[in-house]
């Protein structure tokens, strides 16, 4: 359709796939170029891709005129600065998480958005989800009464390899800021809900961690946080330690469970919520969908872009900013400074 958004995707590796993936069934938006580092792994893309243009570097694909819309989704580092040179090429920006290093980064990328006139969103796809729509809902209503204490752990283990990102202080590896964001970013969200808002910032946050001896990134990471209106959550990440991924709300009243709070609908059947009530059997909330996260992300972003908006509501400008915030102050109560930071 000629009024779909045309996408140009920054990188070629396995998020970027999945991704071009999704855009195969997005209703708003379709893949029409690729930008790498060299014009062989970007060819290779191209052709898995269906014959897409491909470009032998982001400056080429930033200027490419067919391309409205880019999505990033190289090592951390490059976020901000990629979004930034996007914004003045004039092309809307989906940025994987984190949208940068730091506060300061961030904001320099939302400055440059702004300034451009184009759309710029934080890829957090599960607040994409209706599941996470769900959540909010649920702790609004007062389904389990007054929300009182939420914990949140992202945890997986991978072998320790300098060369990976996530061992890389270079590329901002560590648990915090690749993984720690999503619990981060799920309290915010139930805080605001709880107190009548789109999400909330905590009133005091208390942290500490455990550093790699070699690589000197965040392996594991906990933190407790209070926020307005009282509620409490206790955050967990690691990269190093045995997998869980979970997210409870316990309230007044009862609990809200989410047994796949990230990545809701990538396993059939998974984008659900159990409430438990005190003497009564659970009740399961189904929450699926049809597409994928990615698929319903890029739709987010087509629908942003057609109503000429620069901002969405399931990651604003704001909140992506807030969220920032927060991972500084955990990876400074921890230890974690990357190379250029004060």
């Amino acid at each position: 359709m000629s009024d779909q958004l045309r996408w140009g995707i920054i990188s070629t590796g396995r998020i970027a796939k999945q991704f071009a993936g999704a855009l195969a069934t997005a209703r708003t938006g379709r893949l029409v170029a690729v930008g790498s580092r060299t014009r062989e792994a970007g060819e290779k893309f191209a052709r898995e891709c269906g014959g897409i243009r491909a470009h032998a570097s982001y400056e080429a694909l930033l200027a490419d005129p067919e391309v409205q819309a880019v999505y990033i989704g190289t090592p951390h580092d490059t976020h901000a600065e990629l979004t930034i040179r996007a914004a003045r090429a004039g092309k809307h920006v989906l940025c994987e998480k984190p949208l940068a290093l730091n506060r300061a980064d961030a904001a320099r990328a939302v400055a440059a958005a702004r300034a451009a006139g184009v759309f710029l969103m934080e890829a957090f796809m599960y607040r994409c989800h209706p599941q996470t729509a769900k959540l909010a809902e649920l702790v609004r209503s007062g389904a389990i009464g007054e929300p009182r204490l939420l914990t949140a752990v992202f945890c997986f283990n991978r072998p320790v390899d300098p060369a990976l990102r996530l061992f890389n202080r270079a590329l901002g590896g560590g648990a915090i800021l690749d993984i720690g964001c999503y619990p981060v970013s799920v309290a915010r969200l139930v805080a605001g809900a709880a107190t009548g808002r789109a999400f909330a910032e905590p009133v005091e946050f208390q942290a500490t961690g455990r550093l790699h001896p070699a690589a000197q990134v965040d392996e594991l990471a906990a933190a407790t946080a209070r926020f307005p209106g009282g509620l409490v959550a206790q955050l967990a990440c690691g990269i190093t330690t045995d997998r869980e991924i979970s997210v409870r709300v316990r309230g007044t009243t009862g609990t809200l469970e989410l047994p796949v709070p990230f990545h809701p609908g990538f396993i059939p059947g998974t984008a659900r919520i159990l409430v438990h009530r005190q003497d009564l059997p659970p009740e399961e909330i189904d929450c699926s969908t049809p597409g994928n996260l990615y698929t319903l992300e890029a739709d987010v972003v087509g629908d942003a872009v057609a109503r000429g908006a620069s901002e969405a509501a399931p990651m604003s400008w704001d909140d992506s900013l807030g969220n920032m915030a927060v991972l500084d102050t955990w990876r400074a109560a921890v230890g974690v400074r990357y190379p250029g930071e004060a």
